[in-house]
């Protein structure tokens, strides 16, 4: 009943929030879900029916917003270096150890910075911004670490 009455506004809410039709019917989706899970929760003494459940179409909006945010985008020119003849050779065991230690020694190689910023993007998942504030360095250089960290490595794993 709460989805024929307010579905489409309830839409527009996430639309305005995540920008994209599929990924806001797909918020919409999980909040009904988290809505039916959690109705036992909800206090009649602390506001309307209707506000919460606009409160927890808003906060599943935002959330897959702050997720998107923490994703770190792969350099396409790093994808399409790696063909799959490269990726082939790692179907050994023996042979992937021996490439993960290269890539132990690239990365020793690195200075800390570029270094640091590369794990916590790689590794930990973090932002920009994120690796910005663990390193307390700008945004913008922490990019570029990023990005020359990526082409020492590349380099270095030839």
């Amino acid at each position: 009943m709460i989805y024929l009455q307010d579905g489409k506004r309830l839409l527009g809410v996430a639309l305005r929030i995540v920008r994209e039709r599929q990924l806001a019917e797909d918020v919409l989706h999980d909040a009904f879900v988290n809505i039916w899970r959690k109705a036992h929760t909800f206090d009649v003494n602390s506001g309307e029916g209707r506000g919460w459940v606009y409160s927890v179409v808003r906060y599943q909006a935002l959330n897959v917003v702050r997720n998107r945010e923490r994703e770190t985008q792969v350099d396409e020119e790093a994808l399409e270096s790696m063909d799959a003849a490269q990726l082939d050779h790692l179907s050994d065991a023996f042979e992937l150890k021996h490439d993960l230690g290269r890539l132990h020694d690239c990365l020793s190689a690195l200075d800390l910075p570029r270094r640091n910023s590369l794990l916590y993007a790689y590794v930990d998942g973090c932002s920009h911004r994120e690796i910005a504030e663990r390193l307390n360095s700008p945004v913008g250089t922490v990019k570029a670490w990023i990005r020359r960290g990526l082409t020492a490595l590349r380099e270095c794993m030839g």
